[in-house]
This record gives C-alpha cells, structure tokens and sequence, in this order.
C-alpha cells in the first residue's frame, strides 16, 4: 500500500492518435524512460484498455475530458488514477493522479514553468469544476422539489382515499333510497296500468273518442313509468351488489326461441317479423334464466322499437366451442360511431331515434351489460349508419 507522501502523478502528451510524444511528469517512474511511441493505452492494465482508447476518442470529439478513471500497473501493483485531458493545437495533453486535487496541483507545477497547455488546461479544469458543481446544485434543488411534490402526492392520496370512501357511502345511501321509492312506487303504477288496461278492453264502447285518447295516454304513461321504476329498481340491485344469480343448466335455445315467440306478437303490430336462427349444437349453459330472458327481451324489444315497419329483426345462436354468443339484428338508422360509447352507460341519449316515437327508460342496455358480465360474458354492437345495428352477447363455456 503507497502512503500518500507517495503520490502518483503523471502528465504527458500525445499525438492525435494517442501515440505518447512527450513526458512532462512522471512520479515514481511509472511511465519509464521508453514510453515515448508507445500508445497511450498501452499502460494502463488489460481490463481498462477499452475505456482508455473511448477516454482518448471523447478527447479529439469533444476537446476535453474529465473524471476518466484508469487503473495502471504501479510497481506491480494495479492503481486506479483519475485523468483529465484535453485537445492542444496538433495533439493532446494528458494529465493522471490520484485525484482530482492532485490533477489540480499537477498542472499549477507546470503552469508555473510557462506550459501553454498546463495554462488552457488550467481554465477548462476550472470551468469543469464551475459547471459541476452548479450540477450538483441544481440536481440538489432538483431532489428537494422532488420531496415536496412527493409529499404533496401523498397528501392529495390520502385525501383521495377520503373521498372515495365518502362517495361509497353516499352511493349506498343514493342506491338505498332509490330501490325504497322505486319499491313504493311500483304498485301504484301497476294499478293505474291494470285499471286503464282495462277501461280500454271493457268499456272502450262507453267512452267517448276524447275519453278514449285521454284513457289510452293514461295507459302508455303508466307503461313507460312501471318500466322505468322496474329497471330503476334493478339498477340499485346490480350497483348495490346485491344481483345474486339463480344459476341452472339451461337450453340456451329454447330461452331464445321463446323469448322471440313472446316479442313477435309484439313486432306483428309494427308488422315488422323476427326470425330466430340457431346454428350447429349449442351445449347447455349454467345461467339465471330469469336474468338472461330479461337481456334478450331488451335486445330483442329494442330491434323492434328502432326497425322500421315492414323490416325484419334476425336473432341468431351459434357456439364457438369456447363460448355461446347471440347476435339480435336490425334493419333501422343505424348507429354513428362517436356514439357507440355511449350505449352501455346508464342514462345516456343517443341522436337515434324509434321508428315510431317510443320512449327509452335509458337504462335497458345498462342492466343488460351488468347481467352478463355478471355472467363472466362480454356485450358488444357492431352499426353502420343506414344499414342497422347487431348486437351481441357471449356467455362462456364451462
């Protein structure tokens, strides 16, 4: 181990190609008296060949060098040295210690005896200096701000966590009152229903036209309304986690083939028809058949509204062997792209409009998207404006 009274230093310059011309310094002999026309790489060890050849490139690139570390062969002994250099007039000069105060000192030895060179190299070093430690100045302010706005993170998170618990309980509170004025508004809706139904069925005779109309306003309102409520109320099932699936090996294809029975009586009145395609054989799926019954009424219901009267709604089955999907086509407006976002959100409008004028709770294609993704199933739509829309729902195989 060299004490430091042994201080290493050696300072010398080479030509553009790193060949060693001139030896200035040289403590402790380490360069040795034939050093002049070797290459510079040459004395350092094996392992920082390749990093001295880079140090003498960035030197002729940029025109100096600095904090380059080297590891030499000192008695035989390996020594790391710090290097500094830089590029002078037809070739480079080259300065190596054990740090960089002793670089420092090195050069103030030679600037001394007038050394043009120890003098540039002097200012660079200085200017090296200046610039890093406005680096570490400014990587300091950096590493502070850094702090603060990791603190003010934290707080804005803490205070976030805050607010989204505040919002759950007030989403569990808005879900709790809806189902309750729902719930009590179900009934008499229901009744004001019934009760018009049957004014128009039984006394139709007695009533007046005016009567009649006003009877059959009644009616439609109290329809709309009850539809409303009922998908209200499912809605703050589904969002207060309350959907609890009555699952059951099914025949997917008779809940279909029925549920299309069921709105062809409805679709006769459009005089629109709705065919029912299944393909290939479908295996039986574990599902609530309730739940999936409500999904294919509003698919199927929603092709009618929206068809145009003459038209035909097309519902198909198929297996992909991984899943059971179901498509329910129409030939109505179609959708514009921009709005198919929107379709699976509740209560959102789209410019489109049913054929002839029904009302829309909203909500419809919502509750269907919660159903079966309940179900571990996929929704999607596929529109081309003027050419009709097809939806389709995915339910997977076991």
């Amino acid at each position: 181990m060299l004490d430091q009274k042994s201080e290493i230093g050696i300072v010398f310059s080479c030509d553009l190609d790193g060949i060693i011309e001139e030896v200035f310094i040289d403590e402790q002999s380490i360069l040795g008296s034939t050093i002049h026309g070797k290459p510079f790489a040459t004395i350092v060890n094996r392992g920082s060949f390749a990093k001295a050849l880079n140090f003498i490139n960035e030197i002729k690139q940029t025109g100096s060098a600095f904090d380059w570390q080297l590891t030499l062969s000192v008695h035989d002994s390996p020594r790391v040295l710090n290097f500094a250099g830089m590029k002078w007039k037809s070739g480079l000069f080259i300065v190596g210690a054990g740090n960089s105060s002793r670089i420092e000192a090195l050069v103030d030895e030679l600037m001394q005896i007038g050394n043009e060179q120890a003098n540039e190299l002097r200012r660079a070093i200085k200017e090296n200096t200046k610039q890093s430690r406005e680096r570490v100045r400014l990587e300091t302010e950096l590493y502070d701000e850094l702090g603060k706005l990791n603190n003010e993170l934290a707080n804005l998170q803490r205070e976030l966590s805050k607010k989204n618990t505040e919002l759950e309980k007030l989403n569990e509170e808005k879900n709790r009152f809806l189902g309750m004025a729902a719930h009590d508004l179900r009934n008499p809706l229901h009744a004001i229903q019934m009760y018009s139904e049957f004014l128009l069925e039984e006394a139709s005779a007695q009533l007046s036209p005016e009567h009649r109309e006003f009877v059959e306003i009644i009616y439609s309102s109290s329809q709309f309304m009850l539809r409303l409520v009922n998908d209200l109320l499912d809605v703050a099932k589904i969002e207060s986690g309350k959907l609890v699936l009555e699952r059951d090996s099914k025949d997917l294809v008779l809940l279909v083939e029925s549920n299309v029975r069921v709105n062809n009586l409805l679709a006769s009145r459009k005089n629109v028809s709705v065919k029912f395609i299944s393909e290939g054989a479908i295996p039986e799926l574990p599902v609530d058949s309730e739940k999936i019954k409500q999904v294919l009424n509003n698919l199927i219901s929603n092709a009618v509204k929206f068809s145009k009267r003459g038209s035909e709604v097309g519902v198909k089955i198929w297996s992909t062997g991984v899943e059971v999907i179901v498509s329910v086509s129409d030939e109505g407006q179609g959708i514009p792209e921009h709005e198919l976002g929107k379709l699976f959100q509740p209560f959102q409008r789209i410019s489109v409009k049913s054929a002839d004028g029904e009302d829309s709770t909203g909500l419809g294609l919502a509750i269907v998207k919660k159903i079966v993704t309940s179900h571990n199933g996929r929704v999607w739509v596929e529109s081309e404006p003027g050419k009709g829309s097809t939806f389709f729902i995915s339910l997977p195989i076991p």
